[in-house]
């Protein structure tokens, strides 16, 4: 499943042609450039088309699925582990924003990259009182691995902002707070039709 992700991500030719999904990304990607400050000034705006939407991971239910499964919604594609720090500090702030801004036209995906024990996270959060975020897990590493090969993932926290066609719009290394106006104003951005 992670080499179909992979192939589906850097395939030949798909992101790169002129005209391709992602055709209209770099457009809107160039317009937050300027809204990458306060907390949010380690946001990068994409500057190579990427879709994403093959990006494979699972579900609360161990299922696989996409990124494609959010199809007509900005996602914020966060990847942390219980043993980053700086992740674990972010997870609240994750979760009020996908309380205030989670909607039909957005969510928080939030993906789990502990490769033991798929309840020390599951507890963590519960621990911590996040309850609006869904569970989503990768513990072969593999969505990991296939960011990485696109140069998106240098360590964690890494958080992705998606567009609703599952195109990159930018990356942001490190935690922020998530729910602070800062980010609130990128994320109101690149809700824009």
């Amino acid at each position: 499943f992670g080499l179909g992700a992979v192939y589906g991500i850097v395939g030949p030719g798909g992101n790169a042609q002129p005209g391709g999904k992602c055709a209209a990304t770099l457009q809107k990607a160039a317009k937050l450039k300027p809204l990458a400050q306060g907390d949010v000034a380690a946001f990068t705006p994409a500057d190579t088309r990427r879709d994403l939407s093959a990006l494979a991971f699972n579900g609360s239910d161990g299922a696989p699925t996409t990124l494609a499964a959010w199809k007509g919604r900005v996602v914020l594609l966060n990847l942390w582990a219980t043993w980053c720090v700086p992740c674990r500090k972010e997870m609240p702030a994750l979760d009020r924003l996908q309380k205030k801004l989670g909607s039909p036209d957005f969510e928080v995906v939030t993906l789990n990259l502990d490769t033991r024990d798929p309840e020390r996270p599951k507890k963590f959060l519960a621990d911590i009182g996040v309850a609006a975020l869904a569970w989503y897990a990768d513990p072969t590493l593999a969505s990991m691995k296939a960011l990485q090969k696109l140069g998106l993932v240098t360590g964690l926290p890494t958080t992705i902002l998606v567009d609703r066609g599952g195109c990159e719009l930018g990356t942001m290394a490190g935690p922020a707070e998530w729910d602070g106006a800062d980010a609130e104003a990128l994320i109101a951005a690149a809700l824009k039709r």
